[in-house]
């Protein structure tokens, strides 16, 4: 802020991520407080040291810049328009912060219309996942204007390592789109190359040391454990939705889609065991 005081933060949405991020916030000394459906999150959050707000609305009034957490674009919308939503309470001035993983048409449709009320939207989609959460060396993809990434930045900082401002609203969630599509078709690639090396008797785990020095390395094969396809369905409607409108065909794309369908259940079942541990289990 303009006085040097630290913004008011808000979070809509306080699961796995937005739990870990208002750990964060709140031993750099902001204030938070914190909307979530779930009451087991709401005390974990007040447990935390963040006020609890019944509605979106309340949250809005109490907060200078609210990050919103959510799981879907409904959901994004729900939160900011619906009854007792962000729009009834925010002031001019204030931030909105789409950090839920959405469509950029979503996030810009939803910066036209609260522009009216002198409320700004930074499209902030966060990568690198809930271990990286913990730790605060989150990436987070950020479109909006020069200024409001400026002024967000200081609070995005307490849970994020790196902060890379990809041009306009929308574009945050573009950047999101691609890298979650570079990271399906590879672990979708990582069932396919396991399955088959695994026919010719080859100890996997030496293998994959092996690919990892080589050109075939990749994120999904480094953190093998850690990928469940949880949300890669969400993540690839999005990537099709994106090419439908731009009138592209992508063959690849759209075999992804469909392959990581049943990936999840795979993965969590009999995947190739690239790293000796077995399969891991998710909740």
């Amino acid at each position: 802020m303009a006085d040097g005081k630290k913004d008011r933060v808000g979070i809509v949405g306080a699961g796995r991520m937005g739990l870990a991020m208002l750990k964060h916030l709140v031993k750099r000394g902001y204030a938070v407080s914190v909307c979530d459906i779930s009451e087991k999150q709401r005390e974990a959050a007040r447990a935390a040291g963040a006020a609890i707000a019944k509605t979106p609305a309340e949250i809005g009034k109490a907060s200078d810049i609210v990050i919103l957490g959510v799981g879907y674009d409904d959901e994004v919308n729900e939160v900011v328009f619906g009854k007792n939503g962000l729009l009834e309470t925010m002031t001019p001035g204030s931030i909105i912060a789409v950090s839920s993983t959405a469509k950029p048409d979503t996030v810009k449709a939803v910066a036209a219309r609260v522009a009216e009320k002198g409320i700004e939207v930074l499209d902030a989609p966060i990568c690198r996942g809930r271990f990286a959460a913990d730790s605060g060396t989150l990436l987070a993809l950020v479109g909006g204007k020069p200024e409001v990434v400026a002024r967000a930045r200081p609070v995005y900082a307490t849970f994020a390592s790196d902060i890379v401002h990809l041009g306009d609203v929308g574009h945050g969630q573009v950047g999101k789109t691609m890298n979650n599509l570079l990271l399906w078709v590879n672990a979708v690639g990582l069932l396919e190359a396991g399955r088959l090396a695994e026919t010719t008797g080859i100890d996997l785990v030496k293998l994959r040391e092996a690919l990892l020095i080589s050109s075939g390395a990749s994120d999904a094969l480094k953190e093998w454990d850690m990928i469940s396809f949880t949300w890669a369905l969400k993540d690839m409607q999005i990537v099709v939705d994106m090419t439908d409108k731009a009138g592209l065909s992508l063959p690849i794309t759209g075999a992804i889609k469909e392959l990581v369908k049943d990936a999840r259940r795979v993965k969590a079942s009999n995947p190739p065991n690239w790293t000796g541990k077995g399969p891991v289990k998710y909740g």
